[in-house]
């Protein structure tokens, strides 16, 4: 039942519109319908993804507080953990607001991703609507130079580039006027966290890039592509709140 719903409600109406932007768009070029598919799915799951960032920006902004409390605390466990929840409290900051947004966009990923694996097998094509013309031929290249349908490793770096420009903006930054306002406030940062915050910042953009080269690249165009937008909202976000501050 789950599976059904699934393909009803989002793998078969995203592989129509893939289709019907391969159709329609001139020069009928299977990268820009991709690119065009994935520009509207991001603008549709806009407002949730610009919750995340937020909520990211927010856990961000608290970290030097928690660290004080952990460094605090660190004996402590009962404690540490009463006072992160009342420092998230008195923030408003709830620390898994940023999952739920996330979690509603997983579906959207992954029937994406079955779209652009899929879509090309000309038994894929059964999932037409009747009132949709079926292509006779659908030529997988990108701008009449890359071959969507086997892996691209121009496309892949491109991507595990873009992957870590992004990575690197939601890293927390440190507040230099607040550093001033309080020298005596030293920040303590666990190895463990000094790890983690590695792996992700270069670890993983070259997971995502390894993964990538081993996919059609009808899926790493997806990715760059919502990959970038996601560095202009989180731009977006991060210039509203500067305007936001100087106007109070």
């Amino acid at each position: 039942m789950i599976g059904q719903l699934f393909h009803l409600i989002l793998y078969q109406p995203l592989f129509n519109l893939l289709i019907v932007l391969y159709e329609y768009l001139p020069g009928h070029d299977f990268g820009m319908a991709i690119i065009f598919l994935t520009l509207f799915t991001r603008f549709i799951s806009y407002p949730f993804s610009n919750q995340a960032i937020k909520a990211q920006k927010a856990l961000n902004d608290i970290q030097p507080k928690l660290r004080q409390i952990q460094e605090k605390y660190k004996n402590d466990k009962t404690e540490l953990a009463r006072e992160t929840m009342a420092l998230y409290q008195r923030e408003k900051i709830s620390p898994f607001a940023g999952l739920l947004p996330l979690f509603i966009q997983l579906p959207i990923l992954i029937a994406l991703y079955q779209v652009f694996v899929r879509g090309l097998d000309p038994s894929s094509m059964v999932n037409l609507y009747k009132f949709i013309t079926r292509p006779e031929i659908i030529n997988p290249t990108f701008l009449n130079k890359i071959d969507l349908s086997k892996p691209s490793i121009i496309l892949a770096i491109l991507t595990g580039i873009s992957q870590y420009f992004q990575t690197a903006m939601m890293s927390p930054q440190r507040n230099s006027q607040q550093e001033k306002n309080n020298k005596k406030i030293v920040e303590i940062k666990s190895q463990a966290s000094e790890i983690m915050q590695k792996e992700i910042q270069y670890i993983f953009p070259l997971l995502i890039a390894f993964i990538l080269f081993k996919t059609p690249s009808a899926v790493a165009l997806y990715w760059l592509v919502s990959t970038l937008f996601s560095i202009v909202q989180q731009r977006l976000v991060k210039q509203n709140n500067r305007l936001y501050a100087s106007a109070n």
